[in-house]
């Protein structure tokens, strides 16, 4: 028989006001934060685990795994908005949780959404992840999501300034 559990969360959520233009913003953030070279997850999976490993620990502390182009998307119903969800972390830092708790892997890398609202405003928004890595309840995990709740921040307020 399946079995359904469903739990209530208080989740955090943040955002960050850019006191520049969408594209600025972007091209801030894209300028600071790496995209994550594919060659790491190739070595980890012809097993090379050990290789992959030493490259993240040499490498940057955040890396953008993707993005997704929901301003484009919303094309489909004839609005014109820039908005882009990016996915944003370090498969060094996703492993540390997920040796403890392996569902918070769940959230991570976590979703990082760029926007710029029908009046110009732009900002970034993103769920705070000692919140929602919180609900494990694991100390091991808890530790791990306080750096990267103050590694975005900075990361992204300084994409923002």
């Amino acid at each position: 028989m399946v079995q359904v559990t469903i739990q209530t969360i208080a989740v955090e959520h943040v955002t960050i006001t850019s006191n520049k233009p969408f594209e600025a913003t972007k091209a801030a953030l894209e300028g600071s934060v790496a995209r994550l070279d594919d060659g790491i997850l190739t070595l980890v999976r012809f097993g090379q685990a050990q290789r992959a490993l030493e490259e993240l620990e040499s490498g940057p502390d955040l890396m953008i795994f993707g993005f997704r182009d929901h301003g484009g998307l919303l094309q489909v119903q004839r609005l014109k908005r820039k908005a882009i969800q990016y996915d944003i972390g370090n498969p060094l830092t996703a492993s540390k949780m997920t040796r403890h708790q392996l569902s918070a892997g769940l959230y991570a890398p976590v979703r990082v959404y760029l926007r710029e609202d029908a009046k110009g405003g732009v900002a970034f928004e993103y769920d705070r992840p000692t919140s929602t890595f919180g609900q494990f309840g694991d100390p091991g995990v808890d530790s791990v999501a306080k750096e990267l709740d103050a590694l975005l921040e900075a990361t992204l307020s300084a994409a923002a300034s």
